[in-house]
């Protein structure tokens, strides 16, 4: 169960925005750079609109500002001085950046403002609305919460599935094996997982160990490089949480026969887990995987444990019937 004071939510500046979304939102920094640090606090953005009319009441200074094509148009039917005297009006209410989006040409008296304030001014080539949805979700995903957690998470054709246990179970052992037979790793011995706009729980690798394995006796290895670009995932949603169990530690053993699913609480969301009992001699790649797909046939409405007992009560009713 994921413990309060182990989430975190990691402050989001502007640098992290535009790091993020460099790709996504096509954005690039025009001027103000010196204020790539400053905070933003809310996950969404404002058009500027009204407040290039000097008006500021229920203005949201605390977003991201966008320039859109309006706001093009009402600032192209200003003088140069009165367009210059609405922008440095914005400035001043301490904005985290100003977007102009449809890679429009930022003239060098509008881009001055960036540097004299210390205000971030960027370009993004989206139009305005795209710019908006896409925005959005990128500033969803930087502020979600988040929570680092002991264990190793692969991709089982599709479905996330995060490997936990004491150290020296076998969880990296067997993450590799399964990377062998054509899955892929996401992360290794830590995994961070924070909840997306979907309200999804996305688990995705820590930045400096990204890529990585340590395995016994080998030391690190880099995954890609020896088994090829698909044999990562950046991101997978997690759907079943595996632990590992030694069965020489292990006193009540009820878990062995039940083989039932149990849940855990990560970040809010109850996520299927189950146990998985480690020996010497057993090939827990290949469990692994079993129990994957086992649970991708549950979710389907197909369960092997139930089907065999209707067809064993079948029997002994056609027994007690023939008799």
């Amino acid at each position: 169960m994921s413990n309060a004071a182990d989430i975190k939510q990691v402050p989001v500046t502007v640098a992290r925005f535009v790091e993020s979304g460099c790709d996504r939102l096509g954005i690039e920094p025009v001027s103000g750079t010196a204020g790539l640090d400053r905070p933003i606090t809310e996950a969404a953005v404002n058009r500027v609109g009204l407040a290039l009319t000097d008006f500021f009441r229920y203005f949201a200074q605390h977003r991201v500002q966008i320039i859109g094509h309006a706001e093009n148009a009402y600032l192209a039917s200003l003088d140069s001085e009165a367009r210059i005297q609405r922008i440095r009006a914005v400035m001043r209410k301490r904005i985290p950046c100003l977007v102009f989006t449809r890679n429009r040409r930022i003239a060098p008296a509008v881009a001055r403002l960036g540097d004299e304030f210390g205000v971030p001014i960027l370009r993004s080539r989206l139009i305005t609305k795209h710019f908006i949805n896409a925005a959005t979700i990128v500033l969803e995903n930087l502020m979600a919460p988040r929570i680092n957690m002991q264990g190793t998470m692969v991709d089982i054709m599709g479905l996330g599935v995060l490997l936990e246990g004491d150290p020296g179970v076998g969880k990296s052992e067997t993450a590799l094996a399964l990377v062998k037979k054509g899955f892929s790793l996401v992360a290794d011995d830590v995994t961070t997982f924070m909840k997306d706009s979907a309200g999804k729980i996305v688990g995705s690798p820590v930045g400096v160990t990204r890529y990585h394995m340590e395995i016994r006796g080998v030391g690190i290895i880099h995954v890609p490089s020896l088994y090829g670009i698909s044999s990562v995932r950046a991101e997978k949603e997690l759907e079943l949480i595996v632990g590992f169990k030694r069965l020489e530690r292990t006193e009540d053993r009820s878990w062995e026969i039940d083989g039932g699913y149990r849940t855990r609480n990560v970040l809010g969301l109850n996520i299927p887990s189950m146990v998985l009992p480690v020996a010497p001699g057993r090939d827990m790649a290949n469990i692994v995987e079993a129990a994957a797909l086992d649970f991708k046939l549950k979710q389907l409405g197909h369960d092997a444990a139930k089907e065999l007992d209707l067809k064993l009560m079948d029997v002994m009713h056609g027994r007690a019937t023939g008799t």
